[in-house]
């Protein structure tokens, strides 16, 4: 199969993002063409302009749309798009030199119709972004499922890094519109499709995640929001391990009443974990700093994790109403 790669990046005001990102997409040392389809979402600060400084170097192609949605946009990039093979990104990523080629060469030998890349942080990130890329990535807290190479079960790819031949895009009509939970609910569709998805470890990019910690709980409590919903909409892809945040906080609760009657052990397993994820993120990281934000950032992480996916779960049980009527804020409008 002749693989002509189409690249689709939403974007939504983040011109900026979009720069760096096209500069990295420049520096590849891919040496076949390759194409770039940017979808502005309805933006009031656009990313024209940007686009512009690159027409000569990268053959790229801009659309405006009214604001539908990162997984309406990339529908949209996908129809719009000239290749057989498209590789989905977020607009706040950037892409070592060999990613095309790692993708092309993984492709080449055994080709998969949909795959998913792993994200790191960049050196100049902020220890706060580094933080938060630790404990969205690390086996100890979130058991491999987004891109660590023990990952539980059958890899479920993310649309931060995410490829779907054009063959698998036709048969399963891409995105919904539920957001965040879009790419999971893409996956089980297309393996439900009879496509197979893969992991390709060495095809990363460099997540930024331009988030503070309040916009970060949002979104881990919407990530928790989202999993019962998906749970529901496509039965038997539940896993004990999605349960693990609401559970962990839980018996952190228990454990601090215990050591209160004298009885310490749960406390100190509790320490324990603590104490090997801040020696994990140090190793990993080279930063004390960074560890240490790694505590706070699993603090957040669970308990806004663990505070959504218990709400969701109470109320997709105990109420008769759908889930967009239940969270219409997870969903974006039919246009």
């Amino acid at each position: 199969m002749n693989i002509l790669f189409s690249i689709v990046v939403p974007v939504f005001n983040r011109p900026e993002e979009v720069r760096e990102l096209l500069e990295s997409l420049q520096k590849q040392d891919f040496q076949d063409d390759f194409e770039i389809v940017i979808v502005e979402d309805g933006s009031t600060d656009r990313s024209e302009a940007v686009v512009e400084q690159f027409r000569e170097q990268l053959q790229i192609s801009y659309y405006f749309k009214e604001n539908s949605g990162p997984g309406d946009s990339r529908n949209f990039g996908m129809q719009k798009a000239k290749g057989n093979y498209f590789i989905i990104l977020d607009s706040d990523c950037m892409l070592p030199q060999q990613y095309l080629s790692e993708v092309d060469r993984e492709l080449k030998a055994e080709f998969v119709h949909c795959f998913g890349g792993p994200d790191a942080a960049d050196t100049s990130f902020t220890i706060v972004q580094k933080a938060i890329n630790y404990v969205m990535t690390s086996f100890l807290t979130t058991a491999g499922i987004r891109g660590g190479k023990k990952a539980v079960g059958k890899f479920q790819p993310r649309s931060f890094n995410m490829g779907i031949s054009k063959i698998a895009f036709e048969k399963t009509a891409g995105f919904g519109r539920i957001h965040p939970g879009e790419d999971p609910d893409l996956t089980f569709r297309i393996w439900k499709a009879g496509f197979q998805t893969r992991l390709f470890s060495k095809a990363f990019v460099y997540h930024k995640r331009r988030i503070d910690w309040h916009k970060f709980y949002k979104q881990v409590n919407k990530f928790g929001m989202v999993r019962p919903i998906l749970n529901k909409w496509h039965p038997g892809t539940a896993k004990p391990t999605y349960w693990f945040p609401t559970l962990f906080m839980l018996g952190f609760c228990v454990a601090i009443l215990a050591a209160f009657l004298g009885l310490w052990l749960p406390l100190f397993l509790y320490a324990s974990y603590f104490l090997v994820l801040f020696l994990d993120s140090w190793v990993k990281t080279r930063s004390i700093r960074v560890a240490l934000l790694s505590l706070y950032a699993v603090g957040v992480q669970f308990i806004g994790y663990g505070i959504g996916f218990t709400k969701s779960t109470m109320l997709l049980n105990f109420s008769n109403k759908d889930p967009e009527e239940l969270f219409p804020k997870l969903f974006f409008k039919k246009k």
